[in-house]
């Protein structure tokens, strides 16, 4: 267990829970603690890994009010990207099945991660009206999705779908997310995690090394499109600072009381 992510193991299967109050907020500490929890899982020859949040919140995406605070530090602005893309190479290139235990809202790079995964299993909310939610919204906030990024929503829901919701930046309700493929299965907060194992289980059972060989043969494609060259940080970085993304931004300040 570490600061930002707790390590609980269900026999030869480890969750590791986003454990950053309030809303799992990605800054480069919680990124770097997740992909210590996967070395960890490996180092340590566990069978799969089960990524978790908190109720109600899988991860709100990166801490853009951390982000805002670097200022005109470019160099430090990149790094934090890339601690986030880091995160999610861990996961999209672990060599041992991953599930995303989606526990609520998972918007932007909480969405990303659970994409890096092999499964996603979503909570449905309590209250139908106000459903948990699952996409990429970065537009929304007047950022650019990188291509990477894209890539990873595509080869779920096909480059069709993936377009509309990637151009629009919609958050995608819990129903419907499970109807077109964004999540696999769809059950009370509570049975996230134990669905997650469950699913796990049956998987583990085969002949290791084929399942293993066929697994990294079938996401080779997951692993590509997270390579640096299709994410062009540099690119991202700069802009960051386009008149239309600070506006943005400042107005998403605004709405969570912190500008």
């Amino acid at each position: 267990m570490n600061a930002y992510v707790q390590s609980i193991d269900h026999g030869r299967i480890r969750e590791l829970r986003l454990a950053r109050p309030p809303v799992n907020a990605l800054d480069p500490a919680l990124c770097r603690a997740l992909i210590a929890g996967v070395e960890g899982a490996v180092a340590e020859d566990m069978d799969a890994v089960v990524v978790s949040g908190a109720p109600g919140m899988f991860s709100a995406g990166l801490d853009v009010p951390h982000l805002v605070s670097l200022g005109e530090d470019r160099h430090a602005l990149q790094a934090a990207w890339g601690a986030f893309f880091g995160a999610a190479r861990a996961l999209a290139g672990l060599r041992i099945p991953v599930v995303a235990a989606i526990t609520g809202h998972a918007p932007a790079g909480g969405c990303v991660l659970s994409l890096c995964c092999d499964y996603r299993v979503m909570a449905r909310s309590p209250d139908p009206k106000r459903p948990f939610t699952i996409g990429m919204n970065e537009t929304q906030v007047g950022l650019a999705v990188p291509d990477g990024a894209q890539q990873l929503m595509r080869r779920v829901i096909g480059h069709h779908r993936a377009e509309r919701l990637l151009v629009a930046g919609a958050m995608v309700p819990d129903e419907e997310a499970l109807r077109i493929g964004l999540v696999d299965e769809l059950v009370a907060v509570e049975e996230v995690v134990p669905r997650a194992l469950a699913w796990l289980e049956p998987l583990l059972r085969l002949p290791r090394a084929p399942m293993l060989q066929t697994r990294a043969l079938a996401r080779a494609d997951l692993i590509r499109a997270l390579d640096p060259e299709h994410l062009h940080l540099d690119r991202f970085a700069e802009g960051w600072y386009e008149p239309d993304t600070q506006a943005g931004l400042r107005a998403l300040l605004a709405r969570l009381g912190k500008a």
